[in-house]
């Protein structure tokens, strides 16, 4: 998962505690705290900070679900290269 990513997941989860969490591809993120309107900030967000556009079939649940499956259709929206860099920036 790219860097920029992970720190911008950090303001929407509410419900992690004081401490910062550490993301990863299985990160729950409905269990610490992005609900349906969350979400929409948080792909506003994406949207600015990635310049691309989520497509309405990758806008649900199951998308929203973990960390992993956000960065998977975020990624699939970069163009190749920022995609195989980004790739390359892994975060535990």
């Amino acid at each position: 998962m790219d860097a920029r990513f992970t720190t911008l997941l950090g303001p929407f989860l509410k419900l992690a505690g004081p401490e910062e969490p550490v993301i990863t591809p299985d990160t729950d993120l409905r269990r610490l705290g992005v609900d349906s309107m969350q979400a929409i900030e948080l792909l506003f967000v994406i949207e600015d900070t990635f310049g691309i556009s989520l497509p309405d079939d990758e806008l649900n649940d199951a998308t929203f679900a973990t960390a992993g499956s956000l960065w998977r259709a975020i990624r699939a929206q970069l163009p190749d290269e920022a995609g195989d860099r980004a790739d390359d920036q892994e975060t535990p």
